[in-house]
Parts: structure tokens; sequence; C-alpha cells
């Protein structure tokens, strides 16, 4: 899922940093400015508690018995500032939260509305899998994103100028080097090791991302797996899988304890040389035995966060693997765009009209040469045909799913190229042969068909489209969950379902494709009937291959390699004898012999 050229880091950082202070939302921006004067609160407070450290320790020395007043007042100022170090930290946290989730929430919905607007060819090749785990990594990161990059890295920068400064101030300028040398050599050796482990962490990521994407894949063809015995096939791809991601991870943490360890010994280095010279120090009288002590308590305090900047180096860079992949899909241009101050469609009649439409789904493959017709307002248009002779082309052009390369498609006289997508799908319904259903209630999936349809409705459109008994006899009635993609229920019942969606939607303009090829004799009848009425109110385009189904169209054409090679009504062609007729002779031979029937669908069906 990654760009063909991957952004850098600092580009895909760049991207991001407007999170960190989120436009139009003053709230939020309250909300930082809380959190980081908490920060440097609490940076404050772990300054003051080395030197009440020291303080201790130097009211203990020989002949200090008076001062155990004074130690026992800075003991309990020690204890009181270590607290208020962990409730700023904590408050800070609380101030905070919603910033990250909203900026969360913000990516989250602006990647999936952008995957709602990519074309239908980016979601026919796409793997569901990766994508869902591309998304999921990248919205995820954001939030450990802001929490470092405004809590970790800026307050140790304060933290590391605040500690050069008493270290000027008290111990002179070489400590102050030898501590600036010594941080430099560790960012230095942090990043180099970092960008080594990426390469094996983006080869990790990979390897996860197409495991999970096979077993998705697998599991959402969870029949087809058992139609042909292939468990311990599907069983077998996805272990090599998961060896292949297994060996790429060992590689990426055994990297990680390498870095830790070059970490460790960088830090203990700077630890014992800076205690070893304040102990010198004090076998000359210049520091006293709390000046070790604070010291080493303000360079524990530094490589606390120090030793976390190493992580949080490694995760930003990480996460910034994950956020290209992620800004990969939003970069994904758009193939279908309204054009700038697009009209809304207005239905009046609702008449269709190709006029020689070309297209084709490749450049090198034209599937339909020239197309021309027009739908009258209120009637019925069938259209037949052989296999690849572009018949549910035609319902996907009148949805826009694709521009055309030649021609127009009107609606009312307005070219649909011309007018907002939203519109025109808004007055268009279809009931497709291959229906797929949300994994939710089957009311839901019904009253999808519009936003805000009341259960009255949804109950009546499901009584048209005769599934309300189906429904009645359900124990949970209409809050029956259909299960993953609706394979709870059959065919017919799915397809049943459709057609009560589209009843709830009410468009002028109706597509039927194949809307009955999954019912039985009885309930194809029922629904046909149904259907009728509801086309008479309706511009109805219906694409077959049961000749069955649309003797009563008002116009047929007969696609053959992407032409009209025939139109009129059925009378009209059967008296022509050309191809039409021929179809109809066969069909009707094949419904005297059901064992032929297999064959005809695969010959007739697209």
């Amino acid at each position: 899922m990654r760009a063909s050229k991957a952004p850098s880091g600092w580009a895909t950082l760049r991207r991001f940093l407007p999170y960190l202070w989120p436009a139009g939302e003053p709230k939020l921006r309250m909300r930082i400015v809380v959190a980081l004067v908490l920060v440097l609160a609490g940076k404050a407070i772990t300054l003051i508690m080395p030197f009440a450290y020291k303080g201790i320790i130097d009211a203990m020395g020989p002949g200090m018995e008076a001062g155990v007043t004074l130690a026992s007042a800075l003991v309990l100022a020690y204890a009181g500032a270590r607290f208020g170090g962990v409730l700023s930290d904590n408050l800070r946290s609380v101030a905070f939260e919603r910033v990250g989730r909203n900026a969360q929430r913000l990516m989250a919905e602006q990647v999936l509305r952008h995957l709602h607007n990519l074309s239908l060819r980016f979601h026919l090749n796409r793997k569901t899998g990766a994508v869902t785990r591309v998304v999921e990594r990248g919205t995820t990161t954001i939030e450990t994103m802001l929490h470092f990059l405004l809590f970790n890295i800026a307050p140790t920068a304060i933290e590391l100028l605040a500690v050069c400064v008493i270290f000027q101030l008290k111990f002179g300028s070489g400590l102050v080097a030898a501590t600036l040398v010594m941080v430099g050599v560790y960012i230095w050796f942090t990043q180099k090791v970092t960008e080594w482990r990426n390469h094996l962490r983006r080869e990790m990521v990979d390897l996860d991302t197409g495991a999970v994407a096979h077993a998705v894949d697998s599991l959402l063809n969870f029949e087809t797996v058992k139609y042909f015995s292939a468990e311990e096939r599907e069983a077998a791809r996805y272990g090599q899988a998961q060896r292949r991601y297994m060996d790429a991870a060992t590689k990426s943490n055994n990297s990680l304890a390498m870095l830790n360890i070059g970490q460790a010994l960088i830090t203990n280095a700077m630890m014992g040389g800076a205690m070893a010279f304040t102990v010198w120090g004090w076998s000359k009288g210049r520091f006293t035995p709390g000046d070790v002590v604070l010291v080493n308590a303000l360079l524990m305090q530094l490589f606390r966060p120090l030793d976390l900047l190493g992580m949080v180096y490694r995760t930003i860079r990480q996460g910034l693997i994950d956020m290209e992949a992620m800004f990969g899909l939003i970069d994904t241009p758009s193939e279908i765009v309204d054009k700038p101050n697009a009209p809304l469609l207005r239905v009046t009649a609702g008449e269709v009209r190709f006029e020689d439409v070309v297209f084709g789904y490749e450049p090198e493959r034209t599937i339909l040469k020239g197309i021309s017709f027009t739908v009258a307002p209120g009637s019925t248009l069938a259209i037949v045909g052989h296999s690849g002779a572009g018949k549910s082309t035609i319902a996907r052009l009148l949805y826009r799913f694709y521009d055309i390369q030649g021609g127009r498609i009107l609606i009312d006289g307005q070219n649909i190229a011309q007018v907002q997508q939203a519109s025109l799908r808004h007055v268009i319904g279809i009931v497709p042969q291959d229906m797929v259903l949300f994994n939710d209630t089957i009311g839901y999936n019904i009253g999808y068909g519009r936003d805000g349809a009341t259960q009255a409705e949804i109950e009546a459109a499901a009584k048209g489209a005769a599934i309300d008994r189906f429904i009645e006899a359900q124990p949970l009635g209409y809050e029956t969950r259909v299960g993953e993609r609706g394979l709870k229920l059959s065919g017919g019942e799915k397809q049943r379902v459709a057609i009560a969606r589209t009843l709830v939607k009410d468009p002028p303009i109706l597509i039927l494709d194949e809307a009955t090829s999954a019912l039985d004799s009885r309930t194809e009848a029922a629904i046909q009937s149904v259907l009728g009425d509801i086309a008479a109110r309706r511009t109805t385009l219906i694409v077959a291959h049961r000749l069955s189904t649309i003797v009563h169209a008002d116009r047929i054409i007969v696609l053959e390699d992407g032409r009209i090679i025939e139109q009129g009504n059925h009378a009209d062609l059967l008296a022509l004898g050309g191809t039409y007729a021929q179809m109809w002779a066969r069909q009707a031979a094949e419904r005297m012999n059901p064992e032929a029937d297999a064959r005809a669908l695969e010959d007739a069906a697209e």
C-alpha cells in the first residue's frame, strides 16, 4: 500500500505537525497550553529534588548534629517534590488526553472518507486485510507521536539545558563539555543504529501486513475454502507467511538488544566519569559530599529521559514508517471527482440517454463501442446479451463508477459527468445480483436504503419484498443479525433484503441487475409482481439473462461485442428471428430440460 515513491521521514513529519496545534479548536489548544505549563512545572520540580538531596547529605555530615531539623525538613521537601513531579505528569496526561484522541479520530475519519471517495477500480484491486492493517497502524501511531513530541523530546531538551547551566555554575565548563559530548554521541549512536533497524522494521511490517491480508482474505472466502477442501493449503500458506514474519521480527528485536547495550555503555561511562570527577574535587576540598550526590542525581534524572529518548526516537521513526503507508492511502488520487462548482442533478421526468458511449476498463480493451439508446420517463428498458457483452457495465457507468472515454450519458438532459456524484446516486436505486449485506441486523440493512428511515417504512418495504413473514418468524425479528456479508441468510433472502432496501430508498430511476436470479419460482413470481408495480412509476433498466422476466419491457436491446445488434419489444424481436429469438428458443428448450440450466447460466449470464 506504499506510494510508488515513499516520502522521507521529515516530509511525513511535516504533514503530521499540524495535529500538534489543531486549527479551529481553541479548547484543544488551551489544553495543549495547560499541558505544556504542567510539563515545565514538572521539570522545575524535578530539578529541585537533587538540591534537596544534596542538602540532606551535607546536613548529615560529621559535626552537623545540629542540622537534624534542617535535614528532616529537606527530607520532607524531597518527598513532596517527588510527589509533585508525579502529580504534574498525571495532570498533564489528563489535560492532553482529549487532544491526542481527537487527532486520532480526525485522521481515522479522513482516511475512511478518502477510501470511500476512491474509484471502484481501486477497491476491486485492494486487499481488505492489508488496507485495514495500514489504517489501524497509522491512526494508532498518531496519539503516541503527539505525546512523545510534546512531552518527551521538548522537555528533555529543556532539562539538558538546565543541567548544563547548573554544571557550569557549580562545577565548571569541563563537566558541561563532557555532558554535551556524551549526549551528542548518544544521539548519534541512537540515530545510526535506529536507521539500520528501520530496514528490518520495514521488512517486518510488510510481512506482517501480507500475513494479515492473507488471513482476512482466507476467512472472507471461507465457503470457497470448504468447497475445495483447501483448509490445509490455506493453513500452510499462512504458516509460511508467519514464519517469514517470525524471522524478520527476530532480527528486529535482536537488533534492539544491540542498541540498548550501546546506549547503556555511553550513559554509564559518562556517569562514572562525572562521579569520579566530583569525588576528586571533594578530595581536594572543592566539593562537598552533597555535590557528589547532586551530580549523580542530576545525571540519573537526565539519563532517564535520555534512555526514553532512544525509545522515543525509535518509536517515532517506526511510527513514520506506519504513517507513510497511511498517507500513501490518503495520497491515492480519486479517479472520479466532481468538477469545481458542479450543480446538483435535478430529476423532473427521469429520462435516461446514452449517446455514442465508448468505454473500456483498460485502454487496450474496449467494452462498449458507441452505444446509443434512450429510456423514456417511466418506461422499462431491458438489456440482454452473452457474457462479456457489457450489460452490467452499463449499470456501473450510469452510477458513474467510471468515466467514459467517449460520448455522453444524460439524465433529463443533464450530463452526469457535470453534476455532483452524490446527487446522481441519490436518484438511482439498484437491486444487484450479488448482494452483500452489512454484518448487522436485518432492519439496519433494509433501512440503509435511506438515512432516517422509520421502522414503519422498513416494515412496509419488507412486506413489499415478500420477506416480512420470514423476519417475523425469527426470535429477534428485525433485530436478527445477518452475519458477515449476510452469510446467515440464503441467496433468495439476501436478494429480497436488497429489494426491500431499494423500496425504502424510493428512487425515480431503478436498475434491476438479475434481481430475482436467486429466488425460487413461486417467490420469483411474487417479486416480479412487486417489481412490476415499482417499475410502473419509475424509469427502469433491467439487466437479465432470463428472458421470461423481461417480456413486459417496453423495449429490449441485445448487446454483442459492445454494440447494440437488435432492439425492440419482445414480440418485435421474436418476429425478427435474430439473436434474441435464438436465445428465447434455447431458454424455452432448457425450461423443458432442467439439466441444461447450468449451461444456460454460464452462456447467458455476465
